[in-house]
């Protein structure tokens, strides 16, 4: 693969997503969800013994807490595409990640449906996020992707995102985020701040060059 020709630098915050091939359905249930949400936490650290397979089917690696390579402020899952909102905070961590848990999950999807060729649509898309503002209404709109294409009526009713994170639906689950020393706002004025469609709409311009969908 070429190098992209504009590097992701440290410290920085970035929009990815990326989408499966000719908008073909990736995510079918719970057990492919919940496949990549597990490649999401293995993959996110500097010292990964072996692939994700041979950890999960062979247990024949051990894993050591080590520094994470990105810090994930928010992402959702969606049949089609997904979204991250991250921070890279190591060299290449950003690219390191996201091809990791872009081959490890179409590696589990061929073998499990018999198939063959690329799964993504090709190298992720990225928009550098340029202010806190734009970050929190960026995350609003991550997280309103289900609603906005009609799975859920309500954010909380997807749990392949990490709205429960941010409004602390499920304390007991283990967070995949770190967003604290980014966000300015409590979980109830988050919730309310997502779950109101018209401040939505409204705030949707000044963020449009940040949605990497079309």
């Amino acid at each position: 693969m070429p190098n992209r020709k504009v590097c992701l630098l440290n410290g920085e915050v970035y929009h990815i997503c990326n989408k499966s091939i000719a908008g073909f359905r990736i995510f079918n249930n719970d057990e492919d969800y919940n496949r990549m949400l597990k490649l999401m936490t293995f993959y996110n650290s500097q010292n990964t013994p072996c692939s994700f397979s041979v950890y999960e089917s062979l247990k024949k690696c051990v894993l050591v807490d080590s520094k994470k390579i990105v810090n994930l402020v928010a992402y959702c899952l969606m049949p089609t595409h997904v979204h991250f909102i991250i921070r890279q905070d190591t060299d290449y961590g950003i690219e390191g990640f996201v091809t990791k848990i872009s081959q490890g999950y179409s590696q589990y999807f061929n073998a499990r449906h018999k198939r063959k060729g690329p799964l993504w649509e090709g190298r992720f898309k990225n928009i550098l996020v340029k202010d806190n503002n734009q970050l929190v209404h960026l995350t609003r709109y991550v997280h309103l992707n289900p609603v906005t294409a009609f799975l859920v009526n309500d954010p909380d009713n997807w749990i392949y995102s990490s709205y429960k994170e941010y409004i602390k639906d499920n304390p007991i689950q283990k967070r995949l985020c770190d967003f604290d020393n980014l966000m300015t706002m409590d979980e109830v004025l988050y919730k309310k701040f997502v779950l109101d469609q018209i401040d939505y709409q409204r705030q949707l311009a000044s963020i449009k060059d940040l949605i990497l969908e079309d």
